[in-house]
Parts: structure tokens; sequence; C-alpha cells
């Protein structure tokens, strides 16, 4: 029960920032995820952190979440993350030796499946920017058919889910999440284990490169500049998609929208009033920052976790030495500025 609340109260706040965080977050077909049995959702990874919370506030039900091994490094934020469903895995990187700790991870995620829960995998395996389905790693498929090898009977759905960002280094920016048909696994349970693995990839793949804007490879900086000239509604997958697919002829653009004065008055007014938790984003975290993926994330952890207290010691401060009404006008003054500035 008491990690039911605590799983409700997390959720809530962090859809509360993100709420002041992004311009507007849509999500399309979530009546894919079911309700009342084992799904595996397979995911593009573009934004860190933020495609885990995103899908963590969007999702009906409370996902696990299977997170590189190296964030659970300090014993204190293992324990955070493990208390929000959790789970590290471990990558070549993290040391050959650690590889074999996997085999107890994938056995914890078969046994949540077959309790019908639900199991999210970045199955590219890393995160990067570009707007591309990277090849898939086969440790998604390990899950499946191992798990598949211990319950044969399990009603194991496989749900692809695509992000697409209009622009994620930017503040403030719009995200559009895609969830794809599921996919059901034990169609593949009758071919041979390699040719089973290989099929199931090549699905999995093909799934998620509709529901996301898929560029590729070969010649990716000239196909991109070509979409970003044209203007693309990059939320919109299907439509850049079939545009590339068509030679950038009969593509459906969007209106461009030009810098505003007066939008950029009130960011400058918002950051001014928030000027201490600003510097330190901008003098102390964002140096260290050493990976472009990361920026938004820890953008956004800045968000919910300084801020907050910023403002609970203004508002402290404002009360002790001009009154309640003062502390009250100006914390009202602060939301309706970060309103104008996220949400116009």
């Amino acid at each position: 029960m008491l990690k039911k609340i605590w799983l409700h109260t997390v959720r809530g706040y962090i859809n509360l920032g993100l709420f002041f965080y992004y311009k507007k977050i849509n999500a399309f077909n979530l009546e894919n995820i079911a309700k009342n049995t084992p799904v595996l959702i397979l995911s593009n990874h573009q934004n860190a952190l933020l495609d885990a919370l995103i899908i963590a506030v969007k999702c009906k039900r409370f996902p696990y979440f299977l997170t590189r091994a190296s964030a659970f490094k300090s014993t204190f934020f293992a324990g955070i993350l493990s208390s929000l469903r959790m789970l590290p895995v471990y990558r070549m990187r993290d040391g050959i030796r650690t590889i074999k700790k996997n085999e107890a991870v994938f056995k914890t995620c078969s046994q949540l499946l077959f309790n019908n829960e639900v199991v999210v995998i970045f199955p590219e395996g890393n995160h990067h920017l570009n707007r591309t389905v990277r090849p898939l790693s086969k440790g998604f498929t390990r899950v499946v058919f191992d798990t598949l090898a211990t319950y044969p009977n399990l009603e194991l759905q496989l749900v692809p889910v695509g992000f697409n960002y209009k622009n994620l280094e930017r503040f403030v920016d719009e995200v559009g999440l895609y969830v794809g048909t599921p996919i059901d696994a034990k169609d593949y349970q009758v071919f041979e284990k390699n040719v089973a693995i290989s099929k199931l990839k090549e699905t999995v793949h093909e799934s998620i490169c509709k529901l996301t804007t898929h560029i590729d490879n070969n010649n990716y900086e000239e196909l991109l500049h070509k979409l970003e000239t044209l203007h693309v509604d990059f939320l919109n997958p299907e439509s850049v998609n079939t545009c590339i697919l068509n030679n950038f002829q009969d593509c459906n653009v969007q209106e461009t929208q030009k810098f505003s004065q007066i939008k950029g008055f009130f960011k400058s007014l918002l950051f001014l009033n928030l000027w201490l938790p600003f510097i330190i984003w901008k003098r102390v975290i964002r140096p260290k920052i050493k990976e472009v993926e990361f920026v938004s994330t820890f953008r956004f952890v800045v968000a919910i976790t300084l801020v907050p207290v910023y403002l609970l010691l203004m508002t402290v401060f404002l009360t002790a030495y001009f009154g309640l009404f003062s502390a009250i006008l100006y914390m009202f003054a602060v939301i309706i500025l970060a309103l104008i500035v996220v949400k116009w």
C-alpha cells in the first residue's frame, strides 16, 4: 500500500513538472497498452531519462524500467531508483564480469511479466539525438524467449513505442508519443531460435520506424537539412517519413513560428525571478554535462528540485519581511510567467 502511495505521489509530481517543462505532450493510442496482461514496451531512445519519465506518467499502469547500471553506483540513488521500479542492466562498458549479473535481471523480468506487469526496454541499447532508429540489440529478445521458455502459455504482448521531439535540445519543446499495434510474442515460438531472434528484431525495428521519424544514416545530415528547410512537423512521423519516401515531394509543412519579442521579455523576466537556480544551471551544472543527450534531462531535474526549493525559500523570506500577501503575489506571478513562457 505504501509503495503504491509513493508511486502515485512521485508520478503526480513528475507529471506536474512535465506540464511546466513542455509546451505539450501528445500521446496517441495508449489503449494499445493492455490493462490486465503482461506487456513489454519497446521504445526508441533519444532523450535520456525523460523518455522513461514520459512513459511513466502517460502509461495508465506502473511499469518497470531496465536502466543502465551506471546510474546505480551510488547507494542512495540506487535505493531511489529501485523504489521507482527501475532495474539495472549491465553493458560491456560496465565490465565484462558484470554481464553475468544480467541473468538475474532477466529472470526478474520474466517473473514480473508472469505476474502481468509492464516492463519497459529501450532496445537500441543507448540514446542519441539523431532522428534515426538505430539497430536493436538482442537483449530484449533474451527477455522474450526466456520468459516464454519458462511460461510457454503466457499471453505476452510486445508494444512498440515511438518518441518524437520537435527540438529536444531547446527549452521549450513539444513531444509526440505514438504507441504501436501490439505484437504477439508467441507467434515467434514456431521458428528456430536464431531465426526467431532475427525475425523479431526486424519486426520490432520496422514497427518503431513507423512511429518516429527515421532518417537513414546514409546522407543523414543532408536529409535532415532538407526536412528542416521544409519546416516539416516532426511531431507527425507518418507525414515526415512519407515526405522522405516521396523524395521530398508533396510534403506537409507547418507554419514557422517567428520569434516574439514579447515572449522573449517574459522569458527574461521569468529567469530574473529564478535567478539563483538559473545561475546554478548555467554556470555550475550545464558545463559539466558531457553528453548532449543529458542536457534536457538535467535541465528538467533542476526545474523540479532547485526551483521549488528556491520558491519556498523566497516565500518564507517575503512572508517574514513583507507579509503573506506579498509572498502569495510573488508565487502567483512566477507561476503565471512560467505558463506564459511554456504554453504560449
